[in-house]
């Protein structure tokens, strides 16, 4: 597998992120009660220490260590989910990216 450069990384997520924001708006959910259970589980479950947990655009959690917040592209996604959905309160911190490109960073 090639290494990207911190840059190109950068752009690909801005690049996932806008064409996630258009099959967002292109497709509706369904609003069942195993959506509710599976997030209930996930929220439930105990976070090694020095670790957090970072959910992505396609609902698949991933839980991070604190250090990677050095990482340039973390900082990145990060200030991107603030400009997309906002600061939350209490809920999940959503970051604009596929699966994918998640498992490549980590």
């Amino acid at each position: 597998m090639a290494i990207l450069s911190t840059k190109k990384l950068i752009k690909m997520a801005r690049k996932w992120q806008m064409f996630a924001a258009m099959q967002r708006k292109r497709i509706s959910f369904p609003r069942n009660g195993s959506d509710v259970e599976i997030f209930s589980t996930f929220s439930s479950s105990i976070i090694e220490k020095d670790h957090f947990v970072v959910y992505i655009i396609d609902q698949a959690r991933f839980v991070v260590p604190l250090a990677y917040l050095e990482n340039e592209v973390i900082r990145q996604l990060l200030d991107m989910s603030e400009e997309k959905f906002g600061l939350s309160s209490g809920g999940p911190i959503t970051l604009p990216c596929d699966s994918d490109f998640m498992d490549y960073i980590i």
